[in-house]
């Protein structure tokens, strides 16, 4: 797992903008502090692609890339991170991941994976970054002329080697083969275009010296990137959990990331997180226990005073490191398919991909506003109950289905009154609710104003099918007799739908 980690820690430095031994100091001791308070024996902590960009994102406006500030400002965000990942754990919050629904996830994943590639693009060619994310890759091509040959063909290589090893076998270290050989091959052959160039050796200093009046400026990357981190970790820890058929505890496992970002602070690294690729190594490698992300970081941990023997890695092998890396997070197909199951949520997806791009450096405000356009979505939705109808007899039988809250009462009591004008004739209505899934105060009440006013008209009313989760409101509110409870009408074969249908699931 080190000799996975190290190259790509070095790569994930270079997406956020910093120094490669940056990269090396967030992948020794965030994996250790984790280790002691994990819940899932497979999730591989450290630098992450994702982590990454949202990191570049949050410091491009403080600080210029690679200085010294900059540096600092990556460790305070991983300390920010650390704070609110411990807290949401320690307060057994850990649910709130949940609030990044998986549209937003689908958008957003797929909108930071294509500015990672294209950040990657100057690297690749030879080139000096300059710009960030589309921007960038856009000044690349239009410089073709100066791109340099050298560099070009150790990218491919690098590209080459590593999925051609990958499809021997899984555990096959491609990443180490290209990078060894990479190193080798510019030693020896005399490579002209960018190298990686001296790194520090030694262990990661420890310090707090960093600077906290920034911390106000950092809240919501760090927000952000807390949430929206862990959402790949979650996804990563609940899968293996299912497969091994084990448990797995999500507020632990918020705590365990919170220390990892904790310690990746005062090490002097950046924000960190869980990494789907080194997991699924790790589980084919036969890990058992959440020491073996310990086993990684001690790894790490000792190669770091030997760290200086990649120097002459070419800057063009990380940043294919990088392509090869996040080319499998770019899915369009995944946030297409949203269009033929729900319309709304494919909004959500596509808006949230579109403000990832566009809003670029800042994707973190994407993330923020894919998240409220899914709440104003779900919100709209829970302002409609759905009423089937039909006749039988003389009575009108109604069903709403949905959540009858304050916000939906009114609108059910208008679609009731507008039923009951259009069947003057009828002598009774029957109220069927074992469809509404919960019931609040507010509902309860419309409810029973809605019965008591039929009543007065010398319309007969009963309301059947009380559900358990419903009755604590319903009971307490309206008179309901066990009879009418318990009596249950014969349901028409297609009951007539009234009202405004939530579209897809």
């Amino acid at each position: 797992m080190a000799l996975v980690l190290i190259p790509q820690s070095l790569a994930y430095a270079q997406v956020a903008g910093l120094p490669a031994h940056v990269g090396l100091y967030a992948a020794a001791l965030p994996p250790l502090a984790a280790a002691f308070f994990a819940s899932s024996p497979y999730l591989q902590t450290g630098p992450a692609a994702v982590t990454a960009i949202l990191t570049a994102g949050a410091l491009a406006p403080l600080a210029a890339a690679g200085s010294a500030e900059y540096v600092r400002l990556a460790a305070l965000l991983a300390l920010v991170v650390g704070v609110i990942r411990v807290g949401i754990g320690l307060l057994r919050a850990g649910k709130v991941v949940f609030l990044m629904s998986e549209p937003v996830l689908r958008g957003f994943t797929t909108g930071a994976a294509i500015l990672i590639l294209a950040s990657q693009v100057s690297g690749a060619v030879g080139l000096a970054p300059e710009g960030s994310g589309l921007s960038a890759a856009f000044r690349a091509f239009g410089e073709w002329r100066e791109w340099q040959g050298q560099a070009l063909a150790a990218a491919a290589a690098t590209i080459l080697v590593v999925v051609s090893v990958r499809r021997l076998h899984p555990l096959a270290p491609g990443v180490l083969i290209a990078s060894v050989g990479a190193v080798v091959v510019s030693a020896l052959a005399g490579y002209d275009a960018p190298v990686l160039g001296a790194i520090p050796e030694g262990l990661p200093p420890l310090s707090l010296a960093l600077p906290f009046s920034a911390v106000p400026s950092l809240a919501l990357a760090g927000a952000v990137i807390a949430l929206a981190g862990f959402s790949e970790a979650a996804s990563i820890a609940r899968t293996y959990a299912t497969r091994e058929r084990q448990r797995w505890d999500p507020d632990r496992e918020f705590i365990s990331q919170g220390v990892a970002n904790l310690a990746a602070g005062i090490s002097g690294g950046f924000p960190v997180g869980g990494s789907f690729s080194r997991s699924s190594i790790a589980h084919m490698a036969g890990a058992k226990t959440r020491w073996s992300g310990a086993v990684t970081g001690a790894a790490v941990l000792a190669f770091l005073p030997f760290a200086n023997v990649l120097a002459p890695l070419p800057i063009a092998v990380l940043s294919a490191l990088v392509m090869t890396a996040v080319v499998g997070l770019i899915r369009p197909g995944q946030v297409l398919v949203l269009w033929r199951l729900s319309r709304p949520q494919f909004l959500v997806a596509a808006t949230t991909l579109v403000l990832t791009l566009a809003l670029a450096p800042h994707i973190e405000q994407a993330v923020v506003l894919g998240i409220l356009l899914a709440g104003a979505i779900h919100l709209w939705r829970e302002f409609h109950v759905l009423v089937d109808r039909w006749t039988d007899e003389g009575a009108l039988h109604l069903r709403p289905h949905g959540v009858l809250w304050f916000g939906s009462a009114e609108a059910l009591k208008s679609e009731v009154l507008d039923l009951l004008a259009e069947h003057q004739d009828a002598s009774a209505v029957v109220f069927h609710v074992e469809r509404l899934g919960r019931v609040d105060l507010t509902g309860a009440l419309v409810l029973e104003q809605l019965v008591t006013d039929l009543r007065s008209a010398g319309v007969a009313v009963r309301v059947e099918g009380v559900h358990r989760r419903t009755a604590r409101a319903l009971r307490r509110v309206l008179a309901v007799s066990r009879q009418g409870r318990t009596a249950e009408p014969a349901e028409p074969p297609a009951p007539t739908p009234v009202g405004r249908p939530e579209e897809g699931p």
